[in-house]
């Protein structure tokens, strides 16, 4: 498996080797001894997954200590771009974004930290987006920072007239209104 830093520090991108011939395909998702050694311990809790349309955006999505989350995130099925925002405060990086597409094909992976927000938009007809988390969900730690904020300009690639949200990520703040509880640079292990 190639795992790479990407220019947020703390966010990889986690590529598998995939070993296809007539009958299909194999890989590893998921090594803990090589993850641990390239990254970090992480001690996963859940696993989770959506199924979702053309068109349905999740996000920006964190939540605030005690309960902040580090996510793993991958699709099974589909296509969809994956959206990653440094909300520490005091980052060299607040408020940068990434932008990597995720799908059935490519097999990416991404290592979402705490400290960042997190957030996809599926850009096929359907997608299955899995991902593992080392905290449970809290609702009263539960935030949600404005989509399209142009404070972090992050270019969805589908017009605003096509995208299905949630009324709570409708309603969710800007970044400058947000609830930010990560402080300096420290990924909050």
């Amino acid at each position: 498996m190639k795992i790479t830093e990407t220019e947020l520090p703390g966010v990889f991108i986690l590529e598998p080797k995939v070993w296809e011939d007539p009958r299909g395909y194999f890989f590893e998702s998921y090594r803990d001894d090589l993850f641990t050694k390239t990254i970090r311990n992480v001690q996963w809790v859940q696993d989770n997954e959506s199924r979702s349309a053309k068109g349905v955006l999740r996000g920006l999505h964190y939540q605030t200590p005690p309960f902040a989350q580090s996510k793993l995130v991958r699709v099974i099925e589909g296509s969809v771009l994956d959206v990653v925002v440094d909300i520490r405060k005091g980052s060299p990086h607040f408020g940068k974004h990434l932008t990597v597409e995720l799908n059935q094909s490519n097999k990416k992976q991404i290592f979402v930290p705490r400290g960042f927000a997190h957030g996809f938009l599926v850009l096929s007809e359907t997608a299955v987006f899995c991902y593992k988390v080392d905290n449970y969900y809290s609702k009263e730690c539960d935030r949600s920072i404005q989509w399209n904020d142009p404070a972090i300009g992050v270019d969805w690639r589908l017009p605003a007239s096509e995208l299905q949200l949630s009324a709570k990520d409708m309603s969710a703040k800007p970044l400058a209104e947000a609830d930010l509880f990560f402080y300096g640079v420290e990924l909050y292990a």
